[in-house]
């Protein structure tokens, strides 16, 4: 039989298990270096010792003793199971910690004079398999009843990230109020009441309330939800992450701000992939206004779909919705084309009847070029050299977009489906985009194969010669050396 332990004694000096003899050895030890640093005030400096090295180490000593007797985390008890009366053992199920934030904000944006949108990341099980709420209360500054004074809504969720989300999906909090909220110019705080809802431990209802937004006294201009934008087009890009070729985001910056025009805007968001060479590219494009880079690396810290591009668009279509006509969803291997003898002002002014529309793919060989090019490619940019059309038939091809923001409540990739108006999927070829899939990657000169033919088929792919971009990619250069000069001209692959 094991001998039963004896009862410890619960006394405040249970951490401290020392004898009075012990207890005398230290105050004798304290006094002795007490007695110590006051001699060494009257030494002279060349001792090679200073009061500073006797108060880093009294600093040092007073760190190990306050990490000696800081308390340790609390142990969470053991519960057991139980035999009932009728028999049947009823398990415990021991609760430790919490696998997922209930909300992650990466950003809130009024929508309108009583509207906001919360975007942000929450627990993908909670919201599959639960029916966690959201409430959303206007707090104006400095009034005098308080809470009382509170304006009061219930949040409406939007997931748009299609299920793509992994521990973590993408939602959107619409807040609509009753009222206009926050127009007198007095400020306020907007502040979201989250719940579990059900899920999770369906015994514990959690609430959790933050703040989302808050607005200084005078700092809401009612005028710019109805006024002209700043911007005819915007550029939002997904989460650029990886070793990307500095030469070939520097090709499509120029070629794309040569297209949108000078009422444009591009937004880059860094999730580790602009690196110092993709930043020497960006940068004379920075200082000219014309681009914004966000750093969005913090976001790694939680699992969703692909470096959490959803959560990354949406929150871009809201941070920018009242900024711009129409903002564009593509990625940074992609290039934009109209048809010949179309303007994008005057196609786009042709399409203003539909909240969005969807751009038809053109995809390009990543590794074939013309057996004429044969060493001269390193000279040359991408868009001469890659000159292969993937032909192949009966292959659903992924769209990219453009949408009119005012209109739009969420976002996806390749689409909205919270959207008010028309969507327009066919633009009888007036603008395509061709996609050089890989490219933007490949640190090297992507020719691998050079043809001499109008036609081939490659690892069972056929293709045709399409050289509708080499033939625009003089003029970029030319726009190019126009806007920054010649301050990228030795950029690397």
């Amino acid at each position: 039989m094991a001998m039963e332990r004896p009862k410890e004694d619960k006394s405040s000096f249970d951490a401290v298990p020392w004898s009075c003899t012990d207890m005398k050895l230290l105050f004798i030890s304290l006094f002795c270096l007490c007695s110590l640093a006051t001699m060494f005030q009257f030494f002279p400096s060349t001792s090679g010792f200073s009061t500073s090295d006797i108060a880093s180490c009294f600093s040092k000593l007073a760190s190990v003793s306050h990490n000696l007797s800081s308390s340790p985390p609390d142990v969470h008890p053991l519960r057991g199971g139980q035999l009932g009366s009728d028999s049947v053992v009823r398990r415990a199920f021991n609760t430790v910690g919490s696998a997922a934030y209930l909300f992650v904000q990466m950003g809130a944006y009024r929508g309108g004079s009583n509207n906001f949108a919360i975007v942000g990341l929450a627990s993908k099980p909670l919201h599959v398999f639960a029916k966690p709420q959201f409430w959303c209360e206007w707090k104006p500054r400095g009034g005098p009843g308080g809470d009382s004074n509170s304006t009061f809504a219930s949040g409406y969720r939007i997931l748009p990230d299609w299920g793509y989300g992994r521990v973590y999906t993408v939602v959107v909090v619409n807040c609509t109020f009753p009222v206009d909220v926050g127009l007198d110019g007095s400020g306020g705080q907007l502040v979201v009441h989250a719940t579990t809802g059900g899920g999770g431990d369906r015994a514990v209802q959690t609430e959790e309330r933050f703040v989302a937004v808050e607005e200084a006294p005078g700092s809401v201009n009612a005028s710019a939800f109805w006024a002209p934008p700043k911007y005819d087009y915007l550029y939002c890009g997904s989460s650029l992450y990886g070793d990307l070729s500095p030469q070939r985001i520097r090709e499509w910056m120029a070629y794309h701000a040569r297209l949108f025009g000078e009422r444009s805007h591009f937004v880059f968001h860094d999730a580790g992939g602009v690196h110092p060479g993709v930043m020497e590219v960006l940068r004379p494009w920075v200082e000219k206004g014309i681009v914004t880079v966000q750093d969005i690396r913090e976001q790694e810290r939680f699992d969703g779909y692909y470096h959490n591009q959803f959560l990354v668009v949406n929150d871009c279509l809201h941070r920018y919705k009242f900024m711009a006509k129409w903002i564009f969803f593509f990625d940074v291997d992609e290039f934009i084309y109209l048809a010949p003898k179309t303007n994008l002002d005057s196609l786009l002014a042709s399409l203003s009847p539909y909240t969005q529309f969807t751009i038809e793919q053109m995809p390009m060989s990543s590794k074939l070029c013309r057996t004429t090019d044969h060493r001269k490619t390193a000279r040359m940019w991408g868009i001469e050299k890659l000159v292969y059309r993937d032909v192949k038939r009966g292959v659903r091809r992924d769209r990219k977009y453009a949408i009119q923001p005012r209109r739009a409540f969420a976002t996806g990739v390749h689409m909205s489906q919270n959207l008010a108006g028309r969507s327009l999927h066919k633009t009888d070829g007036r603008i395509k985009y061709f996609h050089y899939h890989g490219t933007i990657s490949a640190r090297r000169d992507p020719c691998e194969e050079f043809v001499n033919a109008t036609a081939v088929t490659y690892d069972g792919t056929p293709y045709v010669l399409d050289e509708t971009l080499r033939r625009v990619a003089g003029a970029v250069r030319r726009f190019e050396h126009k806007m920054i000069g010649s301050r990228l001209a030795r950029t690397r692959q």
